[in-house]
């Protein structure tokens, strides 16, 4: 600014515009400079601003590529591990395996040596035996006086009494075995065909009672002249029964299903209040469709539960037909399903294919859902309907086989198993508390007759008895004679379902106090 006062001072007051200009230009250059200077510092900021957020992204991009080069590691560091147990885990089996080929090749080797000597022993045994026979034969025919063709026909002869004398009881034991068998077989077979038929059960399983709101509708029931009962009656296949019991109509018929069809009809029409012949065989159709239906579900619903799967629809109708079937107390079905979920355990257990096993307990009653028409027995019955329905060969054999007299097949004994186990534990079968206790008490009073006996407790729900006996009285082999000679005698005397376990415990005991 010193050299714009000296100008205008030395030009005076006439270049005082020249000044003022120059000092424009001066002052102009001057904030170009500052703001070119303001502009450099700003594009250096935002250049350094660039670098930093560049920097930072490539950074992140580096950060993230490491995360998941170092994940990626880590899964194939995770898979190796897998794999490596995985390894270590069958090298242990081979080598357990080695081990235990190795075992039973030296106890192989060990046996194929004991039986080597076993027959060395029984080599020099036989011949000293025969040594000893020659000598006691020449000291025979020297003390006897005798020759050896007389002494072997003396020997003859005494053999031939003895073995007439044995063949005698033997004959005797197995006629009485033959006729209690054939008594036993001949209750079963009757039995049979009665539950079949469905003809020997109590009161309460032949009849039927359906509840009215009033007496009045026994009027009704019955109809002008009777033709609505008549109606029922054909409709039904059942008998009426309408007596001086109050607002009780019962329904009587053997056959359980057109019993529980009539049931549901006349309920359906007291319901309704519109009761004639033509609306009666209108319902009893309803009626007859939807249990159809309900048996078909009932099939269902028990292969569902079973987890089997591909059985005919025949088959499953007749298994649903067995929810209406019973014997001794227990439902048909219930003991189709409990026989089958049994089975399939003792399969597991064994080894054994458990869906063939299921399928050979649900199907192995299918023949008492059949009608009495069907001529032969019920267990023919069911193997036939499930061969005729495509069913394996090992299914239908071990139907077939549970009653038959060849020798059964793995899967027709877990059949019979399952079976019994189904009809014979406590609470599957109708059975009066004191006949229960009287069965008990009687086992434990069959045992305790027998000399030797201390105690006798009857166990699980009187499937098996356990006696315990003085082992001074009664010895090793006295006690496998007693526990066969209780079996007897409580397989002559009681009736009981299933079986009988009896177990005989002998057992010696020292006792001696250290002072």
């Amino acid at each position: 600014m010193q050299w714009l006062v000296l100008v205008v001072v030395a030009l005076g007051g006439g270049g005082l515009g020249l000044a003022i200009a120059l000092w424009r230009d001066r002052l102009h250059k001057e904030v170009l400079r500052v703001e070119a200077q303001a502009l450099r510092t700003q594009s250096e900021q935002e250049r350094e601003r660039l670098l930093r957020a560049v920097d930072l992204d490539a950074k992140e991009k580096l950060l993230r590529l490491q995360e998941g080069h170092e994940r990626e590691v880590k899964e194939q560091r995770d898979e190796l591990s897998a794999w490596e147990k995985k390894l270590r885990l069958r090298e242990t089996g081979v080598e357990r395996r080695n081990e235990t080929i190795e075992q039973r090749e030296r106890d192989i080797k060990r046996r194929e040596e004991q039986v080597r000597e076993g027959e060395n022993a029984a080599r020099q045994a036989l011949r000293d035996a025969e040594l000893k026979v020659q000598t006691s034969e020449r000291e025979l025919e020297r003390v006897a006086s005798l020759s050896r063709e007389q002494a072997r026909d003396e020997l003859v002869l005494a053999i031939e009494d003895g073995a007439r004398q044995l063949a005698a009881g033997r004959v005797k034991r197995i006629e009485e075995e033959a006729k209690r068998e054939a008594d036993e077989r001949g209750r079963r077979i009757v039995a049979t065909a009665i539950q079949r038929f469905a003809g020997g059960f109590v009161a309460e399983k032949t009849v039927s009672v359906v509840e009215l709101p009033a007496d009045e509708m026994k009027g009704r029931i019955i109809g002008r002249e009777g033709r609505n009962i008549r109606a029922i009656e054909a409709a039904t296949g059942v008998d009426i029964i309408i007596d001086d019991t109050p607002e009780v109509v019962i329904v009587s018929a053997f056959n359980p299903i057109r019993r529980e069809i009539a049931r549901l009809a006349l309920e359906r029409l007291v319901a309704d209040g519109r009761i004639h012949p033509a609306r009666i065989e209108e319902v009893v159709e309803q009626v007859r469709l939807e249990l159809d239906l309900a048996i078909v579900r009932g099939g269902e619903q028990a292969t569902f539960d079973l987890g089997l799967h591909g059985i005919h629809a025949d088959l499953i109708k007749l298994i649903g037909k067995l929810r209406y079937r019973s014997i001794g107390g227990q439902n048909l079905w219930n003991h189709a399903v409990e026989t089958a979920a049994i089975a399939g355990m003792l399969a597991a257990e064994l080894g054994v294919d458990q869906n063939l096993a299921k399928r050979a307990g649900l199907l192995h009653d299918v023949g008492k859902a059949v009608d009495h028409e069907t001529p032969g027995p019920e267990w023919l019955i069911s193997a036939e309907q499930a061969r005729r329905c495509g069913e394996k060969m090992e299914v239908v054999d071990a139907i077939r086989q549970y009653q038959d007299d060849q020798p059964p097949t793995v899967l027709a004994v877990l059949l019979q198993v399952a079976d019994v186990l189904s009809k014979a534990r406590p609470g599957a079968r109708r059975d009066l508390l004191e006949t229960h206790i009287k069965r008990l008490t009687e086992l434990e009073r069959i045992s305790l007759s027998f000399k030797g006996v201390e105690r006798a407790f009857a166990i699980q729900a009187g499937r098996e008895v356990r006696v315990m006996v003085d082992y001074q009285q009664v010895s090793d082999d006295d006690a496998l004679m007693l526990s066969n000679d209780i079996a007897r005698r409580i397989q002559d005397t009681l009736t009981y379902p299933g079986e009988v376990k009896v177990t005989v415990i002998r057992e010696a005991r020292a006792t001696e106090i250290a002072k």
